[in-house]
């Protein structure tokens, strides 16, 4: 019975030091756990890019709004050549011819400077610059092909034909903020590119071409509204939309726009986008563009 107890009392202690190991092993390590710093996770976030990847989304971004820009302005000019109210069409024709003359150069100066953008590093964005490379260079091409001098009856048609070609310059799908949406990093440089910026547009676009009085009132003009001033050939005057002028014997129709002064004499056409052009009418009557803004043009007629 001794030794029956004598187990038993080893089986309790046993039972007692293998429950005490037990209980002070599990206490043990949830002290310890919890005496130990839990390991934090970093909120997720897009990788920092490359300056030269911010630089290069930038350069995107800019010719993605340089490309905007022109289907605008080109499909404004379009508008304005068909609903052309002048009586003889010259006004048309001549617009026609600045645009014809124009619109391919810029083109060409936007397929070089994506032909000078090079790689980013990201496949899928150079597959994107690539593809619209191709297409900006197509259409430089085939606009750069066309001579700008048309006949007045064709001047509508040939400016269409070169409008359509010119809104046919959208990005290629998937474009840039479609693939920012699956790589990370090109994400991040697009975030901190400013050209990709709601909104943004070049700096300068309204600045060095703006001519005196276009981001602020007209000087006054010396004989205001009073166009039989010029009948000697000098006088100074405000022209608000349209005026019939006779200077010295020459008759003068002068049509003022948002964008330019047009005079028409005779057979001919000629026209400025801003203060500064002068336009000679022979026997040495001249007119200067003094200034020019939204409100109107005030221009100086002179005689040699």
């Amino acid at each position: 019975m001794g030794r029956g107890r004598g187990v038993a009392v080893v089986v309790a202690g046993l039972v007692l030091v293998v429950g005490g190991c037990g209980e002070g092993g599990t206490d043990g390590k949830a002290a310890k756990a919890s005496a130990e710093p839990k390991p934090t996770r970093s909120p997720s976030s897009s990788p920092s890019p490359s300056s030269e990847l911010v630089e290069w989304v930038g350069d995107m971004c800019e010719s993605t709004v340089a490309l905007e820009n022109l289907r605008k302005e080109s499909a404004a000019d379009l508008k304005e050549i068909r609903n052309s109210d002048d009586r003889t069409g010259m006004l048309a024709h001549a617009h026609a011819l600045s645009y014809l003359t124009s619109t391919p150069a810029d083109v060409e100066t936007m397929a070089g400077d994506l032909e000078a953008l090079g790689p980013s590093g990201v496949p899928a964005a150079d597959r994107l610059r690539d593809a619209l490379r191709k297409k900006v260079r197509s259409v430089a091409n085939e606009l750069g092909a066309e001579p700008p001098a048309v006949g007045l009856e064709y001047a509508e048609s040939a400016v269409a034909d070169a409008d359509k070609q010119v809104q046919s310059l959208t990005p290629p799908e998937p474009d840039l903020p479609a693939l920012t949406k699956k790589i990370p990093r090109l994400a991040a440089a697009y975030e901190r590119a400013e050209q990709c910026a709601p909104g943004w547009q070049p700096d300068g676009s309204s600045g060095e071409g703006d001519s005196p009085g276009a981001t602020g009132p007209l000087p006054e003009a010396a004989d205001g509204k009073n166009y039989a001033a010029c009948s000697d050939g000098a006088c100074e005057i405000l022209v608000t939309s349209t005026a019939d002028i006779t200077a010295k014997g020459t008759k003068v129709h002068v049509i003022v726009t948002d964008d330019s002064i047009t005079f028409q004499s005779g057979g001919g056409v000629m026209q400025f986008g801003g203060a500064g052009g002068e336009a000679g009418f022979g026997n040495g009557l001249k007119a200067n563009v003094v200034a020019h803004n939204k409100d109107g043009a005030v221009l100086k007629f002179s005689r040699a």
